[in-house]
């Protein structure tokens, strides 16, 4: 933390009642799941969020008759405002991989498997000491978490250091990591037919 900043408290914010519900299930998954608990007192507390999940295009009409180009929400994600405790914390500076050499070595490759980590950030616990500050409050209670939430500032850049240092000596040559979405490649046409395996 930057040693200039006081804790902050935030309250609740007022919450559709149609996304009530939402927020219900969201909180019973990840209690469920073990990745937050319950949490009394805290010296930072942010408040909840929804935005809306984004699906395809549609067209709708709109009061003057006029057909509008509307963007399909699919349903809500539940998000924690973790503005006012990333502006007290100390940024990591981590670097990113940049897009275009990540694509440049994957071309001219003949193999390709791209993954998806699942639960990536989830898979960071996070120091015990550190846990009350992810405090976040809704209208079911106060709750803090265990591992790694989306929407801290330095989650990017500790989830990339994690997956660097656990796939150190694959990473250029087999493999590039992007965060939680992988990318395998290989180039076989000096192998020999019969060293491939057929059920890989």
């Amino acid at each position: 933390m930057e040693e200039d900043y006081e804790p902050v408290v935030q309250h609740q914010r007022r919450v559709n009642p149609k996304i009530h519900d939402v927020i219900k299930k969201e909180v019973e998954k990840l209690l469920d799941a073990g990745l937050i608990y319950p949490i009394s007192d805290s010296p930072w507390v942010s408040p909840v969020h929804c935005v809306p999940k984004k699906g395809g295009m549609t067209v709708v009409t709109n009061d003057e008759n006029e057909l509008v180009p509307t963007r399909l929400v699919t349903g809500w994600r539940v998000c924690i405002d973790y503005r006012k405790l990333n502006e007290a914390t100390r940024k990591d500076h981590f670097p990113l991989p940049f897009m275009d050499q990540m694509l440049e070595r994957l071309a001219g490759n003949e193999y390709y498997c791209f993954l998806d980590g699942f639960s990536g950030y989830f898979q960071i616990p996070i120091d015990p000491k550190d846990q009350e500050k992810t405090t976040f409050t809704c209208p079911y209670g106060t709750f803090a978490y265990r591992h790694m939430p989306f929407g801290l500032c330095n989650a990017p850049g500790t989830f990339q250091r994690c997956m660097m240092a656990i796939f150190h000596d694959m990473i250029e040559k087999t493999m590039e990591v992007f965060m939680d979405d992988f990318s395998v490649f290989e180039f076989l046409s000096n192998v020999p037919c019969s060293s491939i395996r057929k059920d890989a």
